[in-house]
C-alpha cells in the first residue's frame, strides 16, 4: 500500500521530557512516530533521549527518517540520559531553540507536556497570529488531556480577547493520524498584524526564506 501524500518534509514536535502517568501518553508518543515514518515526513524536536521526546525520536530514526534535535547546553545534563539519535544541535537558549526548530519545520504538533511544551505550542500560535508564520499548529489531545486549555481558548474568544479566526489556528485531533489529516488540509484565515517581511527576523533568529 502507498503510504499518505503530505505536503510537510519535517513537523516539529514539542513534547515533554517525561512520560506522564498513563501509558497512553508513551502508546501516543510512538503512534505520532510511526505517523511520521508512514507518511515520510521527517522530525524536528527538542534533542533529549528522555520522556516522550526520546520515543518518538528514536521511532522515527529507527523507521528511517531524519531526525534534528535542537538543545540547549544548560539542558543536556537533564534531558539527555543516554544516546541521543540523528542530528543533535546545541543551541546558547530557548529562545534560538524555538527558533531553530520553527527555521527547519514545515509544520508543529505538540503532545501532552509541561510548562515547556506549552510555551512552545502558544508561541508558535502567536508567531501566527502576528503573521511571522503560516504553518499548521497541531494539537494531539490524547485522552482529552488538553480538553480544559481548548476550553479557555474558547473562553478567550466568548470574552473578545482571542478573534474567533486567531482560535482556529490550532487544530486538534484525539490520534495522530487524524491531526496531521486536519494540518494537511489547514489554511491560514486569520487576520495578519503585520506582514511576514516586515518583521524584524534577525532577532528572531531565522529568515523569512525559511518560514
Amino acid at each position: 500500500m502507498e503510504p499518505p501524500k503530505t505536503k510537510f518534509r519535517r513537523i516539529c514536535v514539542f513534547c515533554g521530557s517525561n512520560t506522564g502517568t498513563k501509558s497512553i501518553y508513551s502508546d501516543a508518543a510512538l503512534e505520532l512516530g510511526r505517523e511520521l515514518v508512514e507518511r515520510k515526513i521527517n522530525l524536528v524536536y527538542g534533542g533529549g533521549s528522555v520522556g516522550l521526546m526520546g520515543l518518538v525520536s528514536k521511532t522515527v530514526y529507527e523507521g528511517g527518517r531524519h531526525v534534528i534535535g535542537v538543545i540547549p547546553k544548560a539542558l543536556m545534563p537533564s534531558e539527555i540520559s543516554g544516546e541521543t539519535v540523528g542530528e543533535l544541535r546545541v543551541v546558547a537558549d530557548m529562545h534560538q531553540r524555538k527558533a531553530e526548530m520553527a527555521r527547519h519545520a514545515d509544520a508543529f504538533i505538540a503532545l501532552p507536556g509541561g510548562y515547556g511544551t506549552l510555551e512552545e505550542l502558544l508561541e508558535m500560535t502567536t508567531w501566527s497570529q502576528l503573521g511571522i508564520h503560516d504553518k499548521p499548529v497541531g494539537l494531539l489531545n490524547v485522552d482529552g488531556y488538553y480538553n480544559a486549555l481548548l476550553a479557555l481558548l474558547d473562553k478567550g474568544v466568548e470574552e473578545g480577547f482571542i478573534k474567533p479566526s486567531a482560535r482556529h489556528i490550532i487544530v486538534s485531533a484525539p490520534s495522530a493520524k487524524e491531526v496531521i489529516s486536519k494540518m494537511e488540509e489547514f489554511e491560514a484565515v486569520h487576520d495578519r498584524v503585520a506582514p511576514q517581511q516586515s518583521w524584524e527576523v534577525e532577532k528572531l533568529g531565522y529568515t523569512t526564506n525559511g518560514l
